[in-house]
């Protein structure tokens, strides 16, 4: 069982670093191809930091554990607002000006909203999948879209501090290294922490929906954690709230939507009946801070969101 756990952290760290190391190599090789940066900031990095919880879902959807994949995209979402958003309120409050960051909240609401409408008979199927994929399209061109429109009016604050954050390196050999490496690191990362999860589930007798909402969800939302930690310590308060309104829309239909493509099945009625609507909830609550007049989300609402998810951990381990 130690043994299992101390596997599954090493698969954890190994995965988030190959994931780094892939999005460093493809941001610099896309600049080299004459890509705008704001574009590369907006798919490239804006997709990096849920290329860990990709990389789960695919393998776990391989194995026919299609509940864990599925649990690991709600729970990454939940864990991105309760968890991350709220640590990060709660180093400073977190203030806000990007009215491109209030724009994406919008889609965000659908591809939730559409999720719930796929996930409510307890299956999830090949033409699911093509659903959430052609709408992960759709929200790509959206907001490369918005994001135009916003740099032609006047220089939009996160779109600003995204292309900040692109690496300046042009060593196109050893970027081209970094993302090989990185694409090798990744899938043999995963299986060691699916593989670790599933030991650690069956040891502690609980569901593999469980292990999905928890541990994997934690644990693959760590560049999530460390984006928002930074950018909230660099006073860069809409990158580190963007990151994660992102992260949740590509979750949902990037995420979920590959192994869906990949290996459709029946899913674990707690998936819809129980934790869909917590993912919803937070998501319209994410919604009600954004768009408030004193756009500032405060320690005091720092400190309710991470209260909320201990919370809510406690109902998944006391009433599995």
């Amino acid at each position: 069982m130690l043994f299992a756990t101390v596997l599954l952290v090493v698969g954890l760290i190994l995965l988030v670093y190959g994931a780094d190391r892939v999005v460093y190599g493809a941001a610099v090789l896309a600049r080299s191809f004459g890509i705008p940066p704001m574009i590369i900031g907006m798919t490239i990095v804006g997709m990096g930091t849920s290329l860990p919880e990709l990389m789960v879902s695919v393998t776990a959807a391989l194995n026919n554990q299609i509940d864990m994949a599925v649990g690991n995209v709600l729970g990454s979402n939940i864990a991105n607002i309760l968890l991350i958003l709220g640590s990060a309120a709660l180093i400073r409050p977190l203030t806000f000006q990007s009215a491109l960051l209030r724009r994406e909240l919008p889609p965000m609401l659908f591809v939730t909203a559409l999720c719930g409408w796929l996930l409510h008979d307890g299956f999830l199927s090949r033409m699911d999948g093509l659903i959430l994929l052609i709408a992960a399209g759709g929200c790509i061109l959206l907001m490369l879209n918005m994001a135009t429109r916003a740099a032609k009016q006047g220089e939009d604050s996160l779109t600003r501090e995204q292309m900040a954050e692109l690496p300046q390196d042009n060593n196109y050999t050893v970027a081209l290294l970094w993302l090989i490496l990185g694409l090798i690191i990744m899938p043999m990362s995963a299986r060691i922490v699916i593989d670790n999860a599933t030991v650690i589930a069956n040891y502690f007798n609980i569901s593999e929906l469980t292990i999905g909402l928890t541990v994997l969800a934690v644990g693959t939302s760590l560049p999530e954690l460390a984006t928002a930690i930074v950018g909230t310590l660099k006073k860069e308060d809409d990158i580190a709230l963007g990151n994660l309104i992102g992260s949740n829309i590509f979750n949902i239909v990037i995420v979920l939507g590959v192994p869906a493509l990949l290996s459709p099945g029946a899913l674990n009625p707690l998936a819809f009946q129980r934790d869909y609507w917590v993912m919803l909830g937070v998501s319209a609550l994410l919604t009600a801070l954004c768009l408030r007049q004193k756009r500032c989300i405060g320690q005091g609402a720092g400190t309710l969101l991470v209260c909320a998810f201990i919370a809510y951990l406690s109902v998944l381990f006391l009433f599995p």
